[in-house]
Formats: C-alpha cells, structure tokens, sequence
C-alpha cells in the first residue's frame, strides 16, 4: 500500500501497536462518554436549610461561649491598662511601688 510515496507494511510492529492504541483509546473514550446530559433545574427554595431545636440550642450556646469569651478579653484588657498605669508615673520614673526619697517604708504585708 502507497501512501504519500511511502511504503506502510500493515504487519509490522509499529503499524499494529498505532492502531491498538487507537482502538483502545476509542472504546475507552466511548465506554466514559455520556449518552444523553441530563439538565435538572433545582428550584434554590428546596434546599433551604430548616434548623432544628438542637441546631438552635446548640448554636445558642455556642454565642454563649463566645459572649464570656469576649468579656474574658475585655477584663483582661481592662487589668493590663491598670497594671500599666500603676508602673508608668507621670515624672517617666516607673516601679509597682512609689517610694519618696527619706520616706518610711511600710512594712507590712497588703
């Protein structure tokens, strides 16, 4: 057979293995090929999500879990700018205690 001026021996290795693969590769896109597609029109309002009286109370609590966590941050906040304040005075000197130079030292214990 001449194609092209170009000799093709049906029976050699190359010619077989081109056209195995070809028919191989033909039934494996024709077995994963859709027949028919299918278009479905979802209507949004049937898959609207109706919590129950445990999704409630759950996510109930979960606000409740974050509430407290959120007035835990605030105190804390809270105690950092008075532990701040009493460090820092107003003359840039700075100590938890406020001693006067020829003062009496207090003692006993708060």
């Amino acid at each position: 057979m001449k194609l092209w001026d170009k000799s093709i021996c049906i029976t050699s290795r190359k010619t077989l293995l081109l056209i195995m693969v070809g028919l191989f590769s033909t039934l494996v896109i024709a077995g994963v090929w859709p027949k028919e597609i299918e278009i479905v029109e979802k209507d949004p309002g049937d898959e609207m999500w109706v919590p129950t009286k445990e999704d409630i109370a759950y996510q109930d609590s979960m606000f409740q879990i974050i509430q407290s966590t959120q007035n835990d941050i605030n105190d804390i906040k809270n105690d950092i700018v008075h532990i701040l304040e009493r460090l820092d005075y107003e003359d840039g000197t700075w100590d938890s205690i406020r001693y006067v130079k020829g003062g009496v030292i207090d003692k006993r214990r708060n």
